[in-house]
C-alpha cells in the first residue's frame, strides 16, 4: 500500500496509542508515528491539530483528525478515504 499520509501523534506508554497503531496495522494503513515524548514539536503539533492534550491524535490525508479513536472509528475513516474495501 502506498503511504496514505496518516500521522499518528502519541506516546509509547499510552494504551490508546498502542491500540490505534495496532488497528492501523491490522487494516494495512501506512502511517507515520510521532512520539510526543521524543520528537521535538510533536506534542505541540498534536495540540495544534486537536485543540486538546488527549492522545493519540490521528491526522488523515484529508485534514480530518480523530482523538482517542476506537478501531471501529479508524476503520470507518479508512473506508471513507477509500484506503480499505467496504
Amino acid at each position: 500500500m502506498t503511504n496514505s499520509n496518516i500521522d499518528v501523534y502519541g506516546a509509547d506508554w499510552c494504551g490508546d496509542c498502542k491500540r490505534a497503531k495496532e488497528a492501523l496495522n491490522r487494516f494495512g494503513a501506512a502511517f507515520t508515528w510521532h512520539d510526543i515524548e521524543t520528537e521535538e514539536g510533536a506534542a505541540d503539533r498534536a495540540v495544534e491539530i486537536s485543540g486538546q492534550k488527549h492522545i493519540p491524535v490521528v491526522l488523515y490525508s484529508d485534514g480530518a483528525f480523530q482523538v482517542e479513536p476506537s478501531a471501529t472509528d479508524i476503520q470507518s475513516k479508512l473506508k471513507e478515504l477509500g484506503l480499505i474495501a467496504e
